[in-house]
């Protein structure tokens, strides 16, 4: 029996490009099929029905035709729009960080639900602008999880014994924590402080409801943002683009309190 021309699914718009004078190309993030991309024509016209419903960070019943190079939008209706979060700045900032890393960690036409959720569950939390920091480490932790990029937190990733609370250090290119004695085996290692291993054990052994309810000062959170950061850069081999708007944003507007 031949494919059906036309199919449907649940999507998250994560990208948009341009396209002629009033189509765009989007990225969608899919339940079904995973990261894939298709045509949405008209959309960038004033009249266009669908435009409201393919907006960035839109959560969206999608109806698509297939296409010999890309697929066409032929339908769509929104399931979530995420209205706090895209009406607020520092939100909006913090859930293109996300669909970001779920673009970049993601290979196209390839599903994976326990990162749909994920995506969906966190775009949900930040509507709700609260420990915005922490949701989005939790984030951070579940997709390398899910990625197959799980951090070594709980023993020396050189030596294989238990890390202890004392001064020991983070390596990206070692996937994970070293004890005092082997620190000099990776130049590139970096201070850990006790605080900071502990929150990312117990963010990565619980979940949200467990690890949202920690309390955190704005220097621990400046230290886990910036280790995460870094470890994920060196598994991406590149600079996050959201993120270095989400630092810029900074240096310009005070940010709000969590």
């Amino acid at each position: 029996m031949p494919e059906s021309r036309e199919y449907q699914t649940e999507a998250v718009v994560i990208k948009k490009i341009k396209l002629g004078e009033a189509d765009r190309i989007l990225t969608f993030y899919t339940r079904d099929h995973g990261k894939i991309e298709a045509v949405a024509k008209g959309v960038r016209r004033p009249k266009s029905k669908l435009a409201g419903h393919l907006e960035l960070l839109t959560y969206t019943q999608i109806r698509l035709a297939r296409g010999h190079n890309l697929d066409t939008v032929i339908g769509s209706q929104t399931i979530d729009s995420f209205l706090p979060l895209k009406n607020d700045l520092w939100l909006t900032s913090y859930g293109l960080y996300a669909a970001e890393l779920v673009n970049q960690f993601n290979p196209q036409n390839s599903a994976n639900q326990s990162m749909f959720e994920l995506l969906i569950e966190t775009l949900s939390r930040l509507s709700q602008a609260q420990n915005s920091d922490l949701i989005l480490r939790y984030f951070e932790m579940r997709l390398l999880d899910i990625s197959g990029y799980r951090p070594q937190l709980r023993e020396c990733v050189a030596c294989k014994t238990e890390l202890k609370p004392e001064a020991n250090t983070f390596c990206s290119a070692a996937g994970g924590a070293l004890c005092p004695n082997c620190l000099y085996e990776e130049p590139t290692s970096f201070s850990i402080s006790i605080d900071a291993l502990k929150v990312l054990r117990f963010v990565q052994k619980n979940n949200f409801e467990t690890a949202g309810r920690l309390k955190i000062s704005a220097e621990l959170a400046g230290e886990l943002k910036n280790l995460m950061a870094g470890y994920i850069r060196y598994i991406l081999e590149k600079e996050v683009k959201s993120a270095t708007w989400l630092d810029s944003l900074g240096g310009r507007f005070d940010k709000p309190a969590a």
